[in-house]
């Protein structure tokens, strides 16, 4: 299975411990086509910091003085087209995220967003009003439970 995982890159990255946790959980389930997100070197710049050749075995980063903002639009559309599942971390509010979810509705994927209420925010309802149970969920969760609403997730695919 290949999944798609979403989280904020240039609207912040507050979370992005958070985005290291999931992914590590959802590469149990699969190939994750965009495990650079949850990488604490890619700055909200989009860029990696000093240390980017300890990660240059990822050719994954948002490197924008190599590739350039639409060769990242267009390399993540591609990876989002391959993908067979969307998962979304939707606390830290990112148009680039809003992006991505409203070209997999379109595309029809199956979505799971993720929101932490713990964090004082309130979630967009152009996403939380976007629930319809079968193509597009959100759970609110805690960091605690992470692994355990990807499992419950997707055990419902299978079924």
């Amino acid at each position: 299975m290949k999944v798609y995982f979403c989280g904020s890159i240039r609207g912040g990255r507050d979370d992005v411990h958070v985005y290291r946790r999931i992914v590590h959980a959802l590469q149990s389930y699969g190939t994750v086509l965009t495990e650079h997100v949850s990488s604490a070197e890619l700055s909200d710049r989009g860029q990696r910091s000093h240390t980017e050749n300890s990660y240059a075995h990822m050719n994954k980063g948002e490197n924008n003085a190599a590739s350039g903002d639409q060769a990242i639009h267009n390399r993540d559309l591609d990876w989002l087209r391959q993908s067979d599942v969307v998962v979304a971390e939707v606390t830290q509010p990112s148009l680039g995220v809003g992006y991505e979810l409203g070209r997999a509705v379109d595309m029809k994927k199956k979505i799971f967003c993720l929101f932490r209420p713990s964090s004082g925010r309130i979630l967009s309802a152009m996403i939380r009003g976007a629930t319809d149970v079968e193509n597009f969920v959100v759970r609110d969760y805690s960091k605690d439970e992470v692994e355990k609403v990807l499992e419950q997730f997707f055990s419902s695919l299978k079924n």
